[in-house]
């Protein structure tokens, strides 16, 4: 690892340890307390402190001189509590899903460019989608990151995806920045989302989207499957089971369907 790069994961790694302890104290701590607890240089201290104060992720009393975690901490955590909701009011469709087709269900959010699982129900199947809850995927090489990308504004999205290059993952992942815009375009046209083998060779998935009571797609809902064993007529199958399911959940959720 170069240098400069070393530098910017030990950065990143304090910048964490700041907030873990800020996490576990109950009470605002003064610079001199976080120095002790940590044994950092005061110089760097100073530089992350001011870098956390500046991004919200801590706050600092002016009076008082205690720093406490900031707002942006407060955010991350509601967030991971909705999709702990999320995830505990989807399973039972999910389910109902699973039992139909007997292959993997599951359930991920957006968090930034990536996809990240929250919940997954299996099959009985012998040969399955190996996968995780907390996994993290590139969204634009996945059905059900698709489907997160497809509800963002077209601007938003090149801002997202543009800094860097969509990585690729098998022959099939999309690359190209403007052929992902046009798949993405017609996701949100038709309601779903395919994965030919764009992530995995050999599997295949259809992704739907989850909506909240303003209409928001605040999760994907998929079914991967091994692709010899997923033809037309199962694929079809799936999807129709996942739009029913998914839009049980979404009415459950507060959505209200023009």
């Amino acid at each position: 690892m170069a240098r400069g790069e070393s530098e910017a994961v030990k950065s990143a790694l304090r910048g964490l340890e700041i907030l873990d302890l800020l996490t576990r104290r109950e009470t605002p701590m003064t610079f001199t307390e976080i120095a002790d607890a940590l044994g950092y240089p005061r110089s760097s201290l100073h530089s992350l402190l001011r870098t956390l104060v500046q991004s919200g992720w801590a706050e600092l009393d002016t009076d008082t001189r205690r720093y406490t975690l900031g707002i942006r901490a407060w955010e991350a955590g509601n967030a991971y509590l909705r999709a702990v909701d999320l995830a505990d009011r989807a399973r039972p469709y999910m389910r109902r899903v699973r039992d139909a087709l007997d292959e993997t269900v599951q359930l991920a959010v957006r968090d930034g460019r990536y996809n990240v699982y929250v919940s997954k129900v299996d099959g009985s199947q012998m040969l399955v989608l190996a996968s995780a809850i907390g996994r993290r995927l590139e969204a634009h090489a996945t059905g059900v990151g698709k489907v997160l990308l497809a509800d963002l504004p077209e601007a938003e999205r090149r801002s997202l995806l543009g800094g860097q290059p969509l990585e690729r993952f098998t022959e099939s992942t999309i690359t190209d920045l403007d052929a992902l815009e046009a798949e993405l375009a017609l996701i949100d046209e038709r309601g779903h989302s395919v994965d030919n083998e764009e992530y995995t060779r050999g599997v295949r998935c259809v992704a739907v989207p989850v909506r909240d009571h303003t209409g928001r797609v605040v999760a994907g809902m998929s079914v991967s499957v091994p692709t010899i064993r997923f033809d037309a007529e199962r694929a079809e199958q799936a999807r129709a089971l996942l739009v029913a399911a998914a839009a049980e959940l979404s009415t459950a959720l507060g959505w209200r369907p023009y």
